[in-house]
Order: C-alpha cells, then sequence, then structure tokens
C-alpha cells in the first residue's frame, strides 16, 4: 500500500483547507496513488474520491445558557471579580449617565413649559451639585417647589385682595365722612341766616 502524502498535500492546496481536513476514499486507494498532478486531484474530487471533511461544530449552547444565567445575576459573586470595583463600573460613567437623565428631564419640563427658565437655571444648577440622586428625586423636588410658588401666589393674592378692600373701605368711610362734614357745613350757614334775622326786628 503506498503512502498518499503527496495526494493529500496537493488535495488541501486545491481545496484551500488543511491536510487534517481531507478524506481520501479507502476503496479507490490505487486510483488516488496514481494521480500526482493537481489536475488529476481536481477530477478525483469532482468525481468524490477525495472530498472536504465539514467543519468540527464548536457548540455555543453552554455558552448561552452561561450568558442567560449571567442576565439574571449569578456567577458574579467575589470569586468571579477580577477588576476593582470602579474598573468594573466606573463612577464617571454612572455620573454622567444620572446627569444626562436629569439634564434630559429638567429640558423637557422647561421645553412643555412645566417649569419656567429661572427654576430650570436652579434646577441645572443643584443638579450640578449632586443634590439629586435620581429622576424621582428631582420630580419631588420640582412638585414640592411648584406647591410652594403657588402657595405664596395665592398669599400675595389674598394679602393684595385684603389691601385693595381695606382702601376701597377707607375711600368709602372718607367719602361718607367728606359729606357728612359738607352737610354739616351747609346745614350750619342755612341756620346763621335765620338766627340774625330776628335781632334786625
Amino acid at each position: 500500500m503506498s503512502s498518499l502524502k503527496l495526494q493529500k498535500r496537493l488535495a488541501a492546496d486545491v481545496m484551500k483547507c488543511g491536510k487534517k481536513k481531507v478524506w481520501l476514499d479507502p476503496n479507490e486507494i490505487n486510483e488516488i496513488a496514481n494521480a500526482n498532478s493537481r489536475a488529476n486531484i481536481r477530477k478525483l474530487i469532482k468525481d468524490g474520491l477525495v472530498i472536504k471533511k465539514p467543519v468540527a461544530v464548536h457548540s455555543r449552547s453552554r455558552v448561552r445558557a452561561n450568558k442567560e444565567a449571567r442576565r439574571k445575576g449569578r456567577h458574579s459573586g467575589f470569586g468571579k471579580r477580577k477588576g476593582t470595583a470602579d474598573a468594573r463600573t466606573c463612577q464617571k460613567d454612572l455620573w454622567i449617565q444620572r446627569m444626562r437623565v436629569l439634564r434630559r428631564l429638567l429640558k423637557r419640563y422647561r421645553e412643555t413649559k412645566k417649569i419656567d427658565r429661572h427654576l430650570y437655571h436652579e434646577l441645572y444648577l443643584k443638579a450640578k451639585g449632586n443634590v439629586f440622586k435620581n429622576k424621582r428625586v428631582l420630580m419631588e423636588f420640582i412638585h414640592k417647589k411648584k406647591a410652594e410658588k403657588a402657595r405664596s401666589k395665592m398669599l400675595a393674592d389674598q394679602a393684595e385682595a385684603r389691601r385693595m378692600k381695606v382702601k376701597e373701605s377707607r375711600k368709602r368711610r372718607e367719602e361718607r365722612q367728606a359729606l357728612k362734614k359738607e352737610e354739616l357745613l351747609k346745614a350750619e350757614s342755612g341756620d346763621a341766616p335765620a338766627e340774625k334775622a330776628p335781632s334786625k326786628k
């Protein structure tokens, strides 16, 4: 039985694969042994005496199962960690993420006229100063601030209304007093000639 080393090398070269992937038909060894050129090898490949073996399956089912488990939070205890906490989740990235969420909310509220530009600016600086740890806290602060503003406006309006009422009542009282004074003066001026008339007689 002749060695088929040459045929295997030529077949690997023709099929563009490794020598391990070349399959030579054991029943047709004599015919394969006669093939000593690439043209002959191509003919054998066409006839099916020389075949390129399929790629071995490299299953990813275990990887997929592991990935699914990691999504649920498994396999991530202290024993599985290699980097520092900051290397695994950078503090700056968390900060950027939080700032973007808060600033996006503020921008949306300003565009929908839920907050005016003055309150927007105040809250923007507060967010930058690490006052709000998340979106919920910021929303609660906005509602509280708006309620406070509405209450102070209502109190101011009430005070203004009270002030106007007092002013009106004072004005009316002054008018009444002026009218009364005028009537008294008229009455006095009417009485004076009546008193002088009998003295002339």
